[in-house]
């Protein structure tokens, strides 16, 4: 689940890990009372207007503003408060900007020269270890440096058994190149850091810019975070910052029938039960010629109304030509899918591309005998190249 950075910093904080103060705004009015507020509890003069929206690239995109007084607060307010901002990661369709955050700006002059780093705490998937990702080169696509300078990105492995060593953290701050009170706040930082990513449940914590002011404080200037789903249930509080604005709709919906749907951009809609049978209908929708439109696992307990909101979904996306629906009856009897099939079809009416339907297992005959009975235009296949046959014959 991602959340937005001023709810990732909250976490952050309670984890004792440093960040600017800063408070959300829907309002310019809310966002020129955040600037009094941060002003009268830091004396900060100037603020940093941020764009709430999942995705990275915000500030290229014009959604991240400098403002000196509270009235360029209003001002950059009311220009990105509701505008659609167009990141390298939205796509050219954008996301609506619903909040902002209003931060204390860190930038300002003294005893040294404020410096920028990168640092990410995820799971290395290889060694089954977390792992502690960092560089000099902050405010960048990490993606450019690695491309461009891979020996400017260091990574310090974690053994989940024991957690991060006191000789880890100081290993990182040598690396960054940060001495004296800078050291000591880095080596702070980092453990911290790690222990908010353990205590959350976290499956990513990525900070860029990492930030050190001109007085030596280190502080998180951005937060990306994702929690892993599969912990939720540990953390209700979390599962209250989901923002359903920033998902797919589609997505949305079929959470609500507890379909897992993942949106694809192809021209075969899929209909499948179980995982691996799902992957391997889009491998074979892929070898025919056509191209996925979507992921979707109806599971074990498919019915006539699952199966319906099933093809609605579907349904919703213009750029469907047909549809595949292949079902192993294991668990799920195929005779329950094929009457779904039927009433789905009398439900929604016309349906207007193809239907493919593949019924295999459990009560696989008695299926059959209730689509051809039906009268509806479905075109049925055994084996799965015949299904595959009959994508390429009907898209």
């Amino acid at each position: 689940m991602n959340i937005h950075e001023y709810q990732g910093k909250e976490i952050l904080k309670q984890f004792g890990v440093s960040v600017p103060l800063g408070f959300v705004a829907e309002t310019p009015e809310e966002a020129v009372a955040a600037a009094q507020k941060i002003h009268e509890a830091t004396g900060a003069d100037t603020f940093a207007v941020k764009a709430q929206i999942h995705a990275g690239g915000r500030g290229k995109g014009g959604g991240v503003k400098i403002a000196k007084s509270p009235g360029e607060v209003r001002e950059h307010a009311e220009a990105i408060l509701g505008m659609t901002l167009v990141t390298h990661q939205t796509g050219p369709e954008g996301k609506l900007v619903r909040k902002i955050l209003i931060e204390q700006g860190i930038y300002y002059p003294g005893e040294s020269e404020p410096e920028e780093f990168y640092m990410s705490v995820l799971l290395n998937r290889g060694s089954g270890r977390n792992i502690i990702m960092y560089s000099t080169e902050g405010g960048m696509d990490i993606e450019s440096v690695a491309a461009k300078t891979p020996l400017l990105i260091f990574r310090e492995e974690i053994d989940p058994a024991v957690g991060i060593q006191p000789f880890q953290a100081r290993k990182v701050a040598f690396n960054l190149g940060v001495s004296g009170d800078a050291f000591k706040q880095m080596v702070k930082f980092v453990t911290s850091l790690y222990n908010a990513y353990e205590g959350s449940d976290a499956s990513l914590f990525e900070i860029n810019p990492l930030f050190k002011t001109s007085d030596n404080l280190i502080m998180a200037a951005d937060a990306k975070v994702n929690i892993d789903d599969n912990a939720l249930y540990r953390h209700p509080e979390y599962s209250a910052m989901r923002d359903i604005h920033e998902e797919d709709p589609t997505e949305v919906e079929a959470g609500k029938f507890n379909l897992n749907f993942i949106k694809l951009d192809g021209n075969v809609g899929c209909m499948v039960n179980g995982a691996g049978l799902a992957m391997a209908t889009m491998d074979i929708i892929k070898l025919s010629g056509g191209q996925p439109a979507n992921f979707l696992d109806v599971g074990g307990t498919a019915n006539a109304e699952t199966v319906e909101a099933g093809f609605r979904i579907i349904l919703k996306d213009e750029h469907v030509k047909a549809i595949l629906i292949n079902i192993f009856g294991g668990i799920v009897r195929c005779d329950r899918v094929a009457q779904g099939v039927v009433d789905a079809y009398r439900s929604i009416g016309n349906i207007p591309v193809p239907v493919i339907v593949r019924l295999q297992g459990t009560n696989a005959e008695e299926a059959k005998v209730l689509i051809d009975a039906s009268g509806l235009a479905v075109h049925s296949a055994i084996s799965l190249q015949e299904a595959a046959n009959k994508v390429k014959e009907l898209v």
